[in-house]
């Protein structure tokens, strides 16, 4: 079926700048590997000639284009994705090889993002404003009203 290429030099992999990310990243294309294979789908009468099912797979432990720590982060948080310890993403919505090599990168480059974005703060609890508890407690009450209402009529 498909076969493996690596990409040219013109193929490394530009993650965006972001949080965590302020330069942005770039990873080199010797550290991606692209297979190819026949996609299901939409195709016409090319469909079961061409490959234009991607599968696009990077490995953080041992790229050079992270930090230790950027590594050990991605490591961590993508850690239900992996396939035996690689990161794998398959693109095959598009008819065209080339599209679907472009959908990959990108859904590749947003995964890194995401994963190398610091933790939000942590919440601080704080207490309830008067303001909030008296608004609470009225709402309370009248829905207590409403309620009551609606209760059978005794006569008295």
């Amino acid at each position: 079926m498909g076969g493996m290429t690596r990409l040219g030099s013109s193929g490394d992999l530009a993650v965006p700048p972001g949080p965590g990310l302020p330069a942005g990243l770039v990873i080199r294309a010797d550290e991606l590997e692209e297979r190819f294979s026949r996609s299901s789908g939409p195709g016409g009468q090319g469909v079961n000639t061409t490959d234009s099912r991607v599968e696009l797979t990077f490995d953080p432990a041992t790229s050079r284009s992270l930090t230790p720590r950027q590594s050990e982060r991605v490591l961590e948080a993508l850690a239900s994705r992996l396939v035996q310890g690689r990161l794998v993403v398959v693109a095959s919505e598009h008819r065209s090889q080339l599209r679907n090599r472009a959908a990959a990168r990108e859904r590749l480059a947003a995964m890194l993002r995401e994963a190398l974005a610091p933790p939000p703060p942590q919440r601080r609890a704080t207490k309830p404003t008067r303001g909030s508890q008296r608004r609470r407690l009225d709402a309370k009450a009248r829905r207590g009203e409403i309620k009551s209402g609606r209760a059978r009529v005794r006569p008295d």
